[in-house]
């Protein structure tokens, strides 16, 4: 029941029949603090390394932005991003110390939130591997030792790096089994050199690379790491993904987040399909956060596209045996102007080359899809993608008439307080219910939106997830439903 004094988003929430689950907030951590666990987890000497690393300095303290405009140009370094904090001082006090955060919770109109990291997410992209394991292992206690004290309103995630999946898999299990981290963010973010400059222009293979794909043309089989999220019930989730080398710009932050993180999580999610990934672990959920949807939209009906004009069957019917060069040479004669008629003999010589082919002619033999049906099955299920609450996008979502056979995909609310793009953090639950109240999205639509999607992302592979919390009456509930 509304009161007075209460915010709007307060008060949407006491209309509702269902919780509100938060799946992508994130704390920005207080430096000094995070430098004590650094030192606890590495010894005094790694706190230096540490805030004198590129990925912290470079990405975190701005120190990219303080570059000359003629340097990040000579180097093409990204222009990143720059005065990226609230400015409200209640609001950015509260992103930085979980007891005001719990506090205001119910001003925000959330029950239960899950928080990633603001600099932890830098963490992974270390290079220096002592460096990054103790960074990384540094991160995740404060996850779990700051954001624990109120584990009925809030859970932490783990950073876990992805250079190979071996240091994946060890810093997994310590997150889960030691520290007791139920969620985890994976790095989308690893540079591998190219082979032939790094064999020939060794000096070189810095400056030229090839980005991870983890599920498609690596150096490493990452199966083992996901056998081992199934194991540990956690759900694999990315923020922020690959980024085409050289696509970015040196002078202008707003050109490289515009559609920045859609495009990493593309590439990603793109890659876990054809690789086969969601055919082998079917169980494992994968979240894709602050991307949206829309690039999911287009790549599930894609790949739908693709599937019906190039999978095991239908490949044959693309051989260019089948082309009839005598008929091809009757109508070039017949059809073509003076000069097409006179390279008749050339255009016929061209058609009878050979056609080079793969060894394997199916690019979906990973995912194990004979029907349209299969392919769905394969991708609906599978991922979720968290939407931030201003983007009218999100309706399409749930828009069947646009999705192939139907499908509605699995949108996750991500509040992403603790950053520049939330101003006012107690608006963002009324911003996301301007779809209800414009028509965009029903009643049960939003539910699915701000629970049952949440719900099914973590509780859908760890029953125990929401276990303790304000909302685990409701989502047993939900999960005996869907039973």
């Amino acid at each position: 029941m509304a009161t007075a004094g209460m915010t709007e988003s307060a008060r949407i929430r006491s209309t509702l029949s269902h919780p509100i689950v938060d799946v992508d907030g994130h704390v920005v951590e207080l430096t000094p603090v995070i430098q004590e666990y650094v030192k606890q987890v590495g010894g005094g000497d790694m706190v230096e390394r540490y805030l004198d690393c590129a990925p912290i300095r470079d990405a975190y303290f701005q120190g990219n932005v303080a570059r000359s405009p003629e340097d990040r140009r000579d180097k093409w370094t990204t222009m990143a991003h720059w005065w990226s904090q609230p400015t409200d001082t209640l609001d950015l006090a509260t992103v930085g110390l979980p007891r005001l955060l719990n506090q205001r919770l119910e001003e925000f109109g959330v029950d239960f939130t899950t928080l990633y990291p603001s600099q932890g997410l830098f963490a992974p992209m270390i290079e220096d591997p002592e460096l990054r394991r103790v960074a990384c292992r540094a991160h995740n206690m404060y996850a779990a030792e700051l954001l624990g004290e109120f584990p009925d309103r809030m859970t932490g995630v783990a950073v876990i790096p992805m250079n190979t999946p071996q240091e994946a898999v060890e810093d997994l299990e310590y997150a889960v089994n030691e520290l007791g981290l139920k969620g985890a963010v994976f790095s989308g973010n690893v540079r591998r050199p190219i082979t032939r400059v790094q064999r020939e222009k060794p000096e070189a293979a810095e400056l030229a690379y090839r980005m991870e794909l983890f599920a498609l043309d690596g150096d490493y089989d990452y199966d083992p790491l996901w056998a081992k999220c199934v194991e540990l019930k956690v759900a694999a989730t990315f923020h922020g993904g690959i980024r085409a080398p050289g696509s970015h710009s040196p002078s202008n932050y707003v050109f490289n987040h515009v559609g920045g993180l859609m495009k990493g999580n593309h590439h990603l999610c793109k890659a876990l399909f054809m690789g086969g990934v969601t055919h082998r672990f079917p169980t494992l959920n994968f979240a894709f956060l602050e991307g949206g949807v829309g690039w999911a939209v287009q790549l599930f009906a894609d790949l739908m596209g693709h599937w019906e004009k190039r999978n095991s069957k239908a490949i044959h019917g693309l051989d260019p045996a089948l082309i009839d060069r005598d008929r091809f040479n009757e109508l070039v004669l017949e059809y073509g102007d003076e000069l097409t008629r006179t390279k008749a003999e050339d255009i016929r010589a061209v058609l009878d080359r050979d056609s080079p082919r793969p060894a394997e002619l199916d690019d979906f033999v990973a995912c194990g899809i004979d029907t349209r049906e299969d392919l769905r099955d394969r991708f609906v299920p599978t991922f979720f993608f968290g939407c931030e609450a201003d983007d009218p996008v999100n309706a399409v979502a749930f828009d069947r008439g646009v999705n192939p056979l139907g499908s509605t995909l699995q949108i996750v609310y991500g509040s992403d307080i603790g950053h520049w793009d939330v101003p006012v953090m107690s608006d963002v639950l009324k911003e996301a219910y301007e779809l209800v109240e414009h028509g965009a999205i029903d009643l049960d639509q939003f539910k699915q939106f701000t629970f049952d999607n949440p719900a099914r992302l973590h509780a859908g592979m760890n029953p125990e997830f929401f276990k303790g919390t304000r909302v685990e009456a409701a989502v047993d509930k939900f999960l005996a439903a869907e039973v």
